[in-house]
């Protein structure tokens, strides 16, 4: 089997050598958790390694992003400017002079339709074989019942295009769900960050909660977020009451 390294230092043992190539995954938690650092970390280790990336910005400017990911050492302009990497802008709806300068924008994230044209676009420009979507509940929030069939939709778009993806969802911190009503059905492995209080500090873990076509790790590890991004520790259990 065809595996894509996540390139997290521990990750990839906890998944028998990385996730299975086309597979479409969740990365599931609430805030904090690391969520968006875990999916630029995966996005920029594949440029390192000649793997063109496809980051869709739904929640922050891409402007930001690019600060962002540069502070933690991973500049992303280079790729961009090579066309090996692209951040579709589904955030500003083209408002606003940083906005113009965007390659790829979808003016209306209420216009699905559109969305999946822009996101197909930057797919085959740059010939991604790694994906993010960033965060994929934004798409649904406040129209639950959709959720599913936009999870089936961009999995179609992804998987098919050759691209192993995670889609970011959001979840409150007591929710024992992975983010919208049937979500968990639709792809193809799911990663659940949590922070938990235990023996009165905040702990940050993660658990592979299913991943489709591997074998995969069923215990729960901490990591920890340091100046040059995620740690997991696969040799480590954390134990919590949580579920």
């Amino acid at each position: 089997m065809e595996r894509v390294k996540t390139g997290i230092p521990g990750m990839d043992e906890l998944l028998y050598g990385g996730i299975p190539k086309r597979n479409v995954v969740l990365l599931s938690g609430g805030p904090g958790t690391g969520k968006t650092i875990f999916s630029q970390q995966y996005i920029y280790y594949g440029l390192t390694k000649g793997e063109p990336g496809v980051y869709v910005a739904l929640e922050e400017h891409p402007v930001q992003i690019r600060k962002n990911m540069a502070s933690l050492g991973w500049d992303v302009r280079e790729y961009e400017r090579k066309g090996l990497f692209a951040i579709v802008d589904a955030f500003t709806g083209g408002i606003g002079e940083a906005a113009k300068r965007e390659k790829y924008v979808v003016t209306s994230i209420d216009d699905f339709g559109e969305f999946i044209d822009v996101l197909k676009e930057a797919l085959r420009d740059t010939g991604a074989v790694r994906a993010v979507v960033d965060s994929v509940s934004t798409l649904y929030i406040t129209k639950p019942s959709v959720a599913r069939g936009v999870m089936m939709n961009l999995k179609r778009v992804l998987a098919g295009l050759g691209a192993t993806s995670l889609l970011v969802s959001q979840v409150s911190v007591t929710d024992r769900g992975f983010g919208g009503p049937g979500v968990e059905h639709a792809v193809d492995g799911i990663i659940r960050l949590d922070l938990d209080e235990i023996n009165g500090e905040l702990q940050r873990s993660l658990i592979i909660w299913k991943m489709r076509g591997t074998k995969h790790d069923m215990r729960r590890h901490p990591f920890e977020i340091t100046d040059r991004g995620i740690i997991v520790y696969p040799d480590k259990i954390v134990r919590t009451t949580r579920y």
